[in-house]
């Protein structure tokens, strides 16, 4: 009987095309086994790795371990990789749609689908665990998005909260001056200057390609069609003079129609109550820092807080963006992660307590499952630091588009509450019981955008492979975030007892993840579908798991291996794979 429920498995699965994700027989216990090609680009195999070996050590007889089909990573992916396929996968698989689409969408706005609202919700979780949770210096404050708008006054964002913006005088069309970038295009055997060209801020790669194409074409219209040029030097429109303005074309009419730069504050402004006059304007938050500031007494008298420590919040923020670009990197309505960290004053105090955020901000994108190789530092110096900033250190990211900041870590001085308690008339100092000094703490300032590091996630998770001869494309999401977490999938949808089965280990498996019950279609297709939206896990129930041994077949998204373990183990090794204990 044990034979011919292998033979009979076999051919089933030969049948629907599970056998292209290579088929493994364990002889040993008379079963048929199903394994499915993955691979990744941050991958799933330590954690399994890990669970498999807790599962072994608490019953070794019951762990069986089936090997992969070594798929062939596509080692390249990444360079190749455009922006264009990120907003196709997010749209196709329902993680990111345009907002308002059906009225022809709304820029620099973006809706959260289904897996995207989990994986949001599973990244502000994993910061809030890391950073709140698990310190206990660090508390959580959840603040209004409208404050009282001399809130903004003191700040300094009423006056100098703005971007640089040309405009297009034929087209009426606006961008910002510092992500437009012009260049001479100097002729190579004497030196003279034929015209300007003008591109988009993107990766140097694309912008020269741009510009390449401009520039070809105004050697064509001066008679010097074929004319070696010398390289591109860019710069951005904010450090042009007006005579070179008067020679740089705009991106909407090619046409030297641009203005000089001006600043355009990026507030959103209300009104608040019945009347709109005046005395009713009110700003929606453009940042969730200043929220943190004006609660410091109130969190400092009621959570026996002592320096050094933090103060985490979570929520949205809004800036009107002049040109809202590069997907939801840079949008008008977005979600901050911020934490004030207060320390004491002194020269000597803050630079320790700046290194180690550096550190533990880095540590943290890491542990969600980005890229080590495509990250690195930007170290802010002399025009590049705010006024009030004693150091700011952003922590990059190779999006597709370019390196761009990801997050920020900025010494701030004790500016903020300073500025607070000149314009309030309220006192924001701190009396130190060790010292018996009173003065205004100073502050470290780790900063994260939700979304950006939603964006960055994707595109780090991005992964190629073949198998077999056949090429795939998925996302390789550490288990953490992935918005769904396990797969279960019944073998057959028209066996009763093992429906039975698979649905029973489905709705305990809810309880603790969000799951994913798929029951149609051949397996191999299955797992190409919760390999594409980055589930880690699949749990199959077959005939032996109702027939024989009660077991099932774990497979790995990406080392390809599959374990075969009693059912009452599942959820304790799905715990120690996803949750890490």
């Amino acid at each position: 009987m044990r034979n011919y429920r292998s033979v009979a498995l076999t051919m089933f699965l030969a049948v629907n095309g599970a056998l292209g994700f290579g088929l493994r027989s364990v002889a040993p216990r008379g079963r048929a086994a199903l394994v499915a090609s993955s691979s990744s680009l941050f991958s799933t195999a330590e954690a399994s790795e890990k669970a498999t070996e807790a599962s072994a050590d608490k019953e070794p007889s019951k762990s069986n371990v089936i090997a992969g089909s070594n798929p062939i990573k596509n080692e390249s992916a990444y360079d190749n990789l455009k922006m264009e396929d990120i907003v196709s996968l997010c749209k196709r698989r329902g993680i990111i749609f345009p907002s308002s689409e059906i009225y022809n969408g709304f820029a620099g706005f973006f809706d959260y689908g289904p897996l995207g609202s989990e994986l949001k919700r599973n990244v502000k979780d994993a910061f809030w665990r890391n950073f709140v949770q698990c310190r206990e210096d660090v508390v959580g404050i959840d603040s209004s998005i409208v404050h009282n708008p001399t809130t903004w006054k003191s700040s300094g964002h009423l006056d100098g909260f703005s971007d640089p913006m040309v405009d297009c005088k034929e087209t009426k069309l606006r961008y910002r001056a510092d992500q437009l970038f012009c260049a001479p295009v100097v002729l190579e055997e004497c030196g003279s200057t034929v015209g300007y060209v003008c591109v988009l801020e993107a990766n140097d790669e694309d912008m020269a390609k741009a510009a390449a194409a401009q520039a070809k074409k105004m050697l064509k219209e001066a008679d010097r069609k074929g004319a070696a040029i010398k390289p591109f030097q860019f710069k951005d429109l904010t450090q042009v003079t007006e005579e070179e303005m008067a020679q740089i074309p705009s991106p909407g009419s090619n046409k030297p129609t641009l203005t000089m730069p001006r600043d355009f504050n990026l507030m959103f402004q209300t009104n608040v109550g019945a009347m709109q006059d005046a005395s009713s304007v009110a700003y929606l938050r453009p940042e969730t820092a200043q929220g943190i500031f004006i609660n410091y007494k109130n969190v400092l008298g009621t959570s026996r807080a002592k320096l050094p420590f933090g103060i985490a919040q979570i929520g949205k923020a809004f800036r009107n963006e002049i040109t809202p670009r590069n997907f939801i990197f840079r949008s008008r309505e977005f979600e901050q992660m911020e934490i004030e960290y207060f320390i004491p004053p002194g020269d000597d105090v803050w630079q320790p307590f700046h290194d180690q955020w550096i550190k533990d901000s880095r540590e943290f994108l890491l542990s969600v499952g980005l890229k080590d190789e495509l990250m690195g530092y930007d170290v802010h110096e002399g025009d590049g630091l705010a006024h009030y900033a004693r150091a700011c250190t952003d922590i990059t990211f190779k999006f597709p588009f370019g390196v761009q900041e990801l997050m920020g870590i900025a010494a701030r001085g004790d500016f903020d509450l300073r500025s607070h308690t000149e314009g309030s008339g309220k006192t924001l100092d701190y009396y130190d019981e060790e010292t018996k000094e009173k003065y205004i703490p100073h502050v470290i300032e780790p900063s994260l955008g939700v979304d950006r590091l939603i964006l960055a996630l994707i595109c780090s998770a991005y992964a190629e492979d073949e198998i077999n001869g056949e090429k795939r494309n998925y996302l390789s999401f550490h288990p953490s975030i992935a918005p769904v977490k396990v797969a279960v999938l019944p073998l057959v949808k028209n066996k009763e007892p093992l429906v039975k089965a698979a649905r029973g280990l489905f709705e305990k498996l809810q309880r603790r993840w969000n799951c994913q019950w798929d029951q149609t279609g051949a397996i191999g297709r299955r797992y190409r579908r919760a390999d594409e939206i980055g589930v880690p896990f699949c749990v199959t129930v077959d005939f032996e798991t109702i027939e024989e041994d009660g077991a099932v077949t774990i497979r790995d998204r990406d080392s390809t291996e599959q374990v075969r373990i009693p059912m009452d183990e599942v959820i304790p090794y799905l715990s120690k794979a996803i949750d890490g204990y």
